[in-house]
């Protein structure tokens, strides 16, 4: 049996991840039945959910500073 839901989500990152689960040959409902089915079989979110470090808050704000530009890894490396 199914059921419908409506959620509300970002509609920039609704808009990505669809077009990325389409190359992946999903439906964005077949990401969630899958998301939901893990939650379950995992009995919690199916990756780890972490409060970033001060390293990983400066690497966040440097990376939002790019305003989306590409970074290689050589641009890591420096």
């Amino acid at each position: 049996m199914k059921t419908q839901t409506t959620i509300r989500v970002d509609q920039r990152s609704y808009t990505q991840a669809k077009e990325i689960l389409s190359v992946l040959g999903l439906s964005y409902s077949q990401a969630i039945n899958i998301f939901n089915n893990m939650v379950v079989s995992t009995r919690g979110l199916p990756f780890a959910v972490k409060i970033p470090n001060e390293e990983t808050i400066q690497a966040m704000e440097e990376a939002k500073k790019l305003n989306g530009d590409f970074v290689t890894l050589d641009n890591l490396k420096r």
